[in-house]
Order: C-alpha cells, then sequence, then structure tokens
C-alpha cells in the first residue's frame, strides 16, 4: 500500500470572474521512504497541491473533486466530507488533520524568510509544534529542539535568536528543522532551496538528502528547477496549467522525455555535458486557468499540436514500466515517429 495516493485531484479558487481551475485532475503515487519531484512553471499548480495534501487551502478554495489517501485513510474526499455544508466541512477537515498534520506530515514552506513569526525566537516556534503534538514537558521540547539544531547543522547558540538574526541559509535549515520536528512519515519541501545562492542550495540538499536516509522520511520536492530534482529524487511528477503532463521514473523521464512540454522544459536548462547549444524557450505563456483552453491545455504553445489536441483532453499513457504521459503522440514521441508541425 502506497503512503501518499492522490487520485483526479481538482483543487479551484471561487474569484469574480468565477473559477480558477488551479489542480485539475492530478493522479499520482508516493511509496514509504520515497522522494517524487513536483516540478512545472509557476503558476502550474504545484504549491496548490501540496496545500490541498495538507489541507491548508485559503477560504476560496474547495477540492471539488478526486480523493487524497495518507497510509490507508481517506483525508480529501471522503464520502462523508463531500456531503458536509462549506462551515461543517471546516470543522470535519480540521478534526481529522489535527493528528496528521506535522505530526504525519510536515511542510517546508517556500521562502524561509517569511514563514518564521518575526517577534517570536526561533526555538520557541519550534518547541511550540512539538509541544502542540505530544504530551511532553517545555524542558523535554526544548532538548529536543537542541537535538534538532544539531541535526540540521546550526548552531545551538543560535536557539534564542530571533529569525531577523538569521541568515538565509539558516532560516532555511531552522524550516527543515522544524519539519522534521515531530518525525513525520512525510515531508512536503516547496522551493526550499529559494533565496539561496548555489552553494548554500547544493548544502541544503545535501542535508535533505542524509536526513531522509537516516529517518526514512517520504518526502515531495516542489520546486521549478528540475537540477533540484534531478540531485534528490528518484520520481518526477511534472505539471502545466493544473494537469499532469509527465509522470514516473526520474532517470527515464529525464533519458526520454516524451511530452512535448517535458521536452521544452528540459532543453531550456543548460548542461555541463556535451556540446554547447542555445537554450530553448517555450513561446508564449502559460494560459488563463480561470477561463483554460479546451483539450490539451499546452496544444497552442505545443510544435507537435493537431487537431485532436484542441478537442480532446490527453490521458495519462504508458509509453514504458514506469513512465506515463499525457500527449495524444506519447507513443510516436516515445518512438521519434513525430514531426513538428509548425
Amino acid at each position: 500500500m502506497a503512503l501518499l495516493e492522490v487520485q483526479d485531484l481538482k483543487v479551484y479558487f471561487d474569484i469574480v470572474r468565477g473559477q480558477v481551475k488551479a489542480v485539475d485532475g492530478v493522479t499520482f503515487k508516493l511509496e514509504k521512504g520515497e522522494t517524487m519531484g513536483l516540478v512545472g512553471e509557476s503558476g502550474c499548480g504545484k504549491t496548490t497541491a501540496a496545500f490541498a495534501i495538507t489541507r491548508l487551502l485559503p477560504d476560496n478554495g474547495d477540492i471539488v473533486g478526486g480523493t487524497i489517501t495518507f497510509d490507508g485513510r481517506i483525508i480529501a474526499g471522503s464520502e462523508e466530507e463531500r456531503s458536509l455544508t462549506k462551515r461543517k466541512k471546516a470543522k470535519y477537515v480540521d478534526q481529522i488533520m489535527r493528528e496528521i498534520r506535522w505530526d504525519e506530515i510536515s511542510l517546508i514552506f517556500q521562502s524561509a524568510m517569511n514563514a518564521f513569526n518575526p517577534v517570536h525566537k526561533v526555538g520557541d516556534q519550534i518547541a511550540e509544534a512539538i509541544l502542540a503534538h505530544e504530551d511532553i514537558s517545555k524542558q523535554d521540547a526544548r532538548k529536543r529542539v537542541v537535538e534538532l539544531f544539531k541535526l540540521v547543522g546550526l548552531d545551538v547558540g543560535r536557539i534564542d535568536a530571533y529569525p531577523h538574526e538569521y541568515s538565509g541559509g539558516m532560516r532555511q535549515r531552522a524550516m527543515i528543522a522544524m519539519a522534521l520536528a515531530c518525525n513525520p512519515q512525510l515531508i512536503i519541501a516547496d522551493e526550499p532551496t529559494t533565496a539561496l545562492d548555489v552553494i548554500m542550495q547544493d548544502r541544503v540538499l545535501a542535508e535533505i538528502r542524509d536526513l531522509q536516509r537516516k529517518l526514512g522520511m517520504a518526502m515531495i520536492i516542489i520546486t521549478h528547477d528540475i537540477s533540484v530534482v534531478a540531485e534528490v529524487a528518484k520520481k518526477i511528477a511534472i505539471m502545466y496549467a493544473g494537469r499532469l503532463m509527465e509522470y514516473g521514473d526520474i532517470t527515464a523521464i529525464f533519458e526520454r522525455p516524451s511530452n512535448p512540454y517535458s521536452i521544452g522544459l528540459m532543453a531550456s536548462f543548460p548542461s555541463i555535458i556535451g556540446e554547447k547549444k542555445p537554450l530553448y524557450s517555450i513561446p508564449g505563456s502559460p494560459p488563463d486557468l480561470a477561463n483554460p483552453p479546451s483539450g490539451c491545455r499546452f496544444h497552442p504553445r505545443c510544435k507537435y499540436a493537431k487537431s485532436i489536441c484542441k478537442e480532446e483532453n490527453p490521458e495519462l499513457t504508458e509509453v514504458e514500466p514506469n513512465h506515463h504521459s499525457a500527449c495524444h503522440f506519447a507513443l510516436e514521441i516515445f518512438n521519434g515517429q513525430l514531426s513538428e508541425v509548425n
């Protein structure tokens, strides 16, 4: 049984112009101890999917379809939840997530610069998470914070410092320490290396890998930087405009991408291996998710698009074991049999 199973997840936001279909039919699985990268352009729905899993959506956002199952328990999309009014649903979600959130699933928020409360000491904020979920004394919680600081390579003498007294890299490590506070089974890391220089980014990623091996946690790394995913993940899910475009084993997808969006995304990153060549730029812009295009949402920017792409939404097709692509011509692309149309 998978640790996390997301099935046909749909998350919509109510706005003045109607509904924004931020996540629209996303499906993936995560096994215990496994790492998956969730990548795509800004605004493609990556963070919304994470907030749906942890049930931290804002008031105007709602899970309108699909299910999320964690460790055998349905935490979103149950028949009981669907029968409730919006007000009762909020209470129901709070009840089922109180024991799960942070204790079994924790979140490393995007931009640790703003994730901490600026008027409270960092150590106190981490201890607060421990005290909220475990029946221990403040002294024992403090000892746990000391252990966590050592685990992530932070100077124990900085426990009583305020967030503004930390550097960017220190805040990021403190955020990781907070995520580890209750020994969760799953950590969702949303842009964990944002605003860090490449040297500090490499150090933080190395620490994440080491901690995962030591503690046996599963992890979802959310980023628009596929080089980060290549360094830490075994599985990858590529999103575009709220939908999953390609999903599966990271080696297979990196070596044999079978979706036009994945191909363009990977060609836009430089490589230090092989001959130098100009970087590729995907033409156009991501669509308005309040009024998305019909059929495949990538078709207005796709060099392979044909009439069927404008009319029908492609399903995930298995092109090889542990490698799926949502494209009408996935098999032809995989086998090198499709030529560009425009």
